[in-house]
């Protein structure tokens, strides 16, 4: 009895079909994710390593490259995480450094204008004009008294 080792490819197109039914079935209702995280580079390089051929295991080489891979999107997710973080520490500043300012705001058709009293502390800080918080992201110019 001889066993084959490849698919036809009446098969492959039954396979490919069987495929395409179940993921759509699965996935209604569902936006499927654009981005790639490294959990699931993990899952696809596990399941890489469990289904290979045994008479052909992956190389060294190809191993060795996508470790690579998950370190550097490991490193670039987390550097990702520290710009966030930044970008909100720089926010703040901002937002302290206008105390005591003139500022302009821009609230949907119109333009409040005040002195900041006050600034609120966090990912999104916020500023005291006449009475009111207004983010920081809509201020549009800050001037001295």
């Amino acid at each position: 009895m001889e066993l084959q080792a490849t698919l036809s490819s009446q098969e492959q197109a039954e396979i490919a079909q069987w495929v395409k039914e179940h993921n759509s079935k699965i996935n209604q209702g569902k936006h499927p994710q654009q981005n790639l995280g490294k959990d699931d580079f993990l899952k696809i390089l596990i399941t890489q390593l469990s289904y290979q051929d045994p008479t052909a295991p992956m190389e060294d080489k190809e191993f060795i490259a996508q470790m690579a891979q998950f370190s550097t999107l490991d490193q670039m997710t987390s550097m990702a995480a520290d710009f966030s973080r930044l970008a909100s520490l720089v926010a703040g500043s901002e937002a302290t450094g206008s105390l005591g300012k003139s500022v302009e705001i821009a609230v949907e058709d119109r333009i409040v204008q005040g002195t900041v009293k006050a600034v609120t502390r966090g990912d999104n800080p916020e500023v005291l004009v006449q009475g009111s918080y207004y983010p920081w992201n809509q201020v549009v110019k800050v001037f001295e008294e």
